[in-house]
């Protein structure tokens, strides 16, 4: 394994990881981001991802966590559905303390479609949630990451890094998501939120897909990108190649390998 990939994790389902794809991550020593649905959460006990979390500890693996995401929305204004949204993060705190990961990912949850006529009471409750998981995911020694997904612009999140402690909560930012959703330029994006920016999920598509490519195989400047980062002296504590298909892997690792700037 090269330096560049000893700093990178590879994004995993935790069902991918636990019932067929462990070996790959030890024996090509690869940094896995684990990603937990619902599913997962409900299905594996923790005795048996303590077994699998204990095996990536022991061939001095890092690890990232990335949380359950979907339905959940934690400014919703039926307190019910943020009781799930807490319910879930709540089965993710518990994981900590066996995978030791570096950061825990996750997604706001807000969409300025669904949420606009409520924007400001949607973000003063999601926050009740933030607050309490950031000091709940930093006593256990990580860091929270949040990550832009359907966000318009940086001013769609700049809420939560000035309202949570620095030292507790960073940026994840999803270059794809950037791509796809955002109606703001990368450039805007880095300017506005570089100092809180702590993660990078680096993935690929055509503009019009949340694709999940490997870099290089969409229309993304990541040399660019990389260029900014450099400029601005941000080099992120964390960094995720974030692809969908097994094949895009080995040309994902190779691509970064040519631009990586650190």
């Amino acid at each position: 394994m090269g330096r560049m990939e000893r700093q990178v994790q590879v994004n995993i389902p935790y069902g991918m990881l636990h019932e067929s794809f462990l070996n790959k991550f030890l024996t090509n020593r690869l940094n896995p981001e684990i990603g937990f649905d619902a599913e997962a959460l409900d299905r594996f006990s923790l005795e048996e991802i303590g077994i699998i979390a204990q095996q990536i500890r022991e061939a001095g693996l890092t690890s990232t966590i990335h949380s359950p995401f979907m339905d959940l929305s934690p400014g919703s204004p039926d307190s019910e559905v943020r009781a799930l949204a807490r319910k879930r993060l709540e089965q993710v705190v518990r994981l900590i303390p066996l995978f030791r990961p570096r950061t825990v990912v996750c997604h706001t949850g807000y969409d300025h479609k669904r949420y606009w006529h409520m924007r400001e009471a949607w973000v003063e409750r999601s926050l009740v949630t933030w607050v309490w998981l950031a000091q709940a995911v930093h006593n256990e020694g990580a860091l929270l990451m949040l990550e832009n997904v359907y966000e318009r612009g940086p001013d769609d999140m700049r809420v939560f890094f000035e309202r949570l402690p620095e030292d507790q909560v960073g940026f994840c930012l999803d270059t794809g998501h950037q791509n796809v959703f955002s109606e703001t330029s990368l450039e805007v994006w880095l300017k506005s939120l570089g100092a809180y920016l702590k993660q990078l999920h680096l993935h690929d598509n055509r503009g019009v897909n949340d694709e999940h490519l490997a870099p290089g195989k969409g229309q993304i400047d990541f040399v660019s990108l990389f260029n900014q980062l450099s400029s601005a002296d941000i080099r992120p504590v964390v960094v995720t190649l974030e692809i969908h298909r097994e094949e895009d892997l080995k040309p994902g690792l190779e691509y970064l390998e040519t631009i990586w700037p650190w």
